[in-house]
């Protein structure tokens, strides 16, 4: 891939959420003595947020705790939409679990949907919280027949939906289906409300603090920050912070697989007919609308692909782009961004206590790129494990199943997959000399015969580390258009001066010295 002057010029330079540039977050303290709560809930992100102020609503006293900045991870930088339209889900689950926990599904993402309103409506929120039908469609002859099954599953299961031949997008279609009546929103200003409600109960905030890999389970449960400086004693741990923060031998690393998608925001110059749209096809395209300055702008996802595991990432990004100008035309880009998003072997989320035996830490993650309404499902299922209150979906969430169809073939395939990129990642040669970098450019090099990552920033300065991944090993890629190594094993990612972006690597890549 050719440097930034020979990309194409309607991108921003760099990324930014239109979340996060339209949003102004209060900033907290690093955890800096020894505490005691009830609850610690590790992860600031729509699950953690959600799950930290039910809690406290219910008299608990609760310490919410991220690594970086609260909202900075994958909700500060999803598409928002807020619907239990899964891409196609429903035909597949029916096959693998059964009509009654399919449907159980169903109804736990409606009444996450119904929570997120419920709260809009009562805090008076201006979030941009709009209705729309949300459609799933596809252009392919050959997908017309899987989307035909996933309508008949929405009518074996009661989900209101409609069979379509065309949609109000101008191209033709070989099927689509609409479900009414869901939504859309910005998550930031709506969970930026939960936030002062939180700390209205008493709640307390730490950024900056990352939490270690072990933890004390006998009698009242203590983990501590990352350099093991201060702990936290509680009665309650939640992770909700992807990969947990302690995995209990509950191996958690080998049940999950990381994507990575992309979004770009598009000033259109012809007008958006409305609605919520997400192509079955490969390469996917999700649409919707938002508000910004005054203006609509349309936000086109899509490009997913395993993290780290990309030749050139900046194309995703360009991708969408042409698909944006050729669908509705597009003035301008003002943001552009991506996410991340773990994967369990069997498509449902592990929501739950980490282990059969450990029911005092409880993890919420896997939620496949439908972060909105299965984290706020999650957040309200924990609520109640925590305060001792029957839910009628733990069961089916449980982080102990294990189905043997689709799953094992899964686990099987995807550890293989880690075990070749480790020793892939090993042998593999230099990219370049680090003479031939040039100002905007990382790449992979050789520095004292041993495999480097190097990054020039547009200054001059040289950022020189070991890409060897902190978590188990295996070596990071660099991303392109994120300006980030990025590990294809696990998903870990560090900036390009090493510091941690995402786990479960907690350590950053070792610095080097460009004069050893």
């Amino acid at each position: 891939m050719n440097n930034a002057k020979d990309r194409q010029q309607g991108l921003p330079q760099y990324p930014e959420s239109l979340w996060r540039a339209t949003t102004e977050l209060p900033s907290f303290p690093r955890l800096a003595e020894d505490i005691e709560t009830d609850v610690a809930v590790v992860g600031a992100g729509i699950t953690g947020i959600t799950t930290a102020y039910l809690l406290a609503k219910q008299g608990k006293k609760v310490v919410l705790l991220d690594a970086g900045r609260i909202l900075d991870g994958t909700t500060g930088f999803t598409t928002a939409k807020v619907t239990a339209q899964h891409s196609m889900i429903y035909h597949e689950f029916l096959q693998h679990f059964g009509e009654e926990k399919t449907r159980l599904y169903y109804e736990a993402n409606e009444k996450a949907k119904d929570f997120i309103r419920e709260q809009v409506q009562k805090w008076g929120i201006d979030c941009g919280l709009k209705q729309e039908d949300a459609y799933i469609y596809t252009q392919d002859d050959e997908m017309r027949s899987k989307l035909e099954d996933e309508f008949k599953a929405y009518e074996k299961l009661g989900i209101p939906g409609e069979w379509l031949e065309t949609i109000p997008l101008p191209f033709p279609v070989r099927g689509a289906i609409r479900m009414p009546d869901q939504y859309q929103f910005h998550p930031l200003q709506y969970l930026k409300r939960m936030v002062e409600e939180f700390l209205q109960l008493g709640g307390a905030i730490y950024e900056n603090t990352t939490i270690g890999e072990e933890a004390e389970t006998e009698g009242p449960i203590t983990i501590k920050t990352q350099r093991g400086n201060h702990s936290i004693t509680c009665q309650f741990a939640v992770s909700a912070s992807h990969f947990p923060f302690y995995d209990g031998k509950g191996f958690y690393f080998t049940r999950l697989h990381v994507e990575r998608s992309y979004a770009i925001a598009v000033k259109p110059e012809t007008e958006y007919p409305g609605g919520m749209y997400l192509s079955v096809d490969s390469p996917s395209r999700s649409l919707r609308s938002v508000s910004y300055n005054g203006e609509e702008l349309i936000i086109v996802g899509g490009e997913s692909h395993p993290t780290g595991k990309s030749e050139c990432t900046h194309r995703h990004y360009e991708n969408l782009e042409t698909f944006a100008g050729e669908l509705l035309g597009a003035r301008s880009i003002p943001f552009r961004w991506s996410a991340q998003d773990l994967i369990t072997l069997d498509k449902l989320p592990y929501i739950g206590p980490i282990t059969s035996k450990q029911d005092r830490i409880l993890v919420a993650t896997g939620f496949r790129k439908w972060g909105m309404t299965n984290g706020t499902a999650a957040a309200c299922i924990i609520a109640d494990q925590i305060m001792g209150k029957d839910n009628p979906y733990s069961e089916l969430f449980t982080p102990s199943r294990f189905q043997a169809d689709p799953a094992l073939k899964t686990f099987v395939v995807q550890n293989a997959a880690v075990a070749k990129e480790f020793v892939s990642g090993k042998l593999e040669r230099a990219h370049k000399n680090i003479e031939e970098i040039e100002p905007g450019e990382g790449t992979v090099v050789r520095h004292n015969g041993k495999r480097a990552g190097a990054y020039k920033d547009e200054k001059g300065n040289l950022y020189l580390v070991d890409t060897t991944c902190t978590h188990l090993g295996c070596e990071t890629e660099w991303n392109e258009g994120e300006r980030s190594w990025d590990c294809p094993c696990h998903g870990s990612r560090f900036k390009y001066d090493g510091e941690v972006i995402e786990g479960p690597a907690i350590e950053p890549l070792k610095k080097l010295d460009l004069e050893d």
